[in-house]
């Protein structure tokens, strides 16, 4: 039986433009770089109070990368929804949906990745 989650891995293309993105418009600290030994780049990320880890992997060998619509994304809580859409914006990084309030009071809104991954952004209701 699994005991908890360590990382969830998204292949990309361009591995520093995507860091940038997480580094950057996220606020996600690298924790990690390495080759593996099959030759992937990995780079592992960690938001400041998750334990969990995001790898974000670039392997050409593997083919092309094929972000499917409504797959998967990755959900991130902040204090404040609006002062995070006028960051990521003034990033380069508009949000794509919302912010839209939910029937429990929280407010979400999305945002793109550069390879097309969601990202959703979550503010509780105070």
């Amino acid at each position: 039986m699994v005991k908890k989650l360590l990382h969830t891995r998204y292949r990309v293309v361009d591995l520093e433009k995507t860091i940038a993105f997480y580094r950057d418009v996220l606020g996600l600290e690298e924790v990690d770089r390495k080759v593996s030994p099959r030759g992937s780049k990995l780079v592992f990320l960690k938001a400041p109070e998750s334990e969990e880890l995001i790898e974000i992997c670039e392997y050409p060998a593997s083919g092309p990368v094929i972000v499917g619509p409504d797959l998967t994304h990755l959900a991130f809580s902040v204090d404040d929804i609006g002062e995070f859409a006028k960051h990521a914006a003034s990033k380069g990084h508009p949000l794509s949906d919302g912010p839209t309030e939910t029937s429990t009071g929280s407010i979400i809104a999305f945002v793109d990745a550069p390879e097309g991954y969601e990202v959703e952004i979550i503010q509780r209701p105070r």
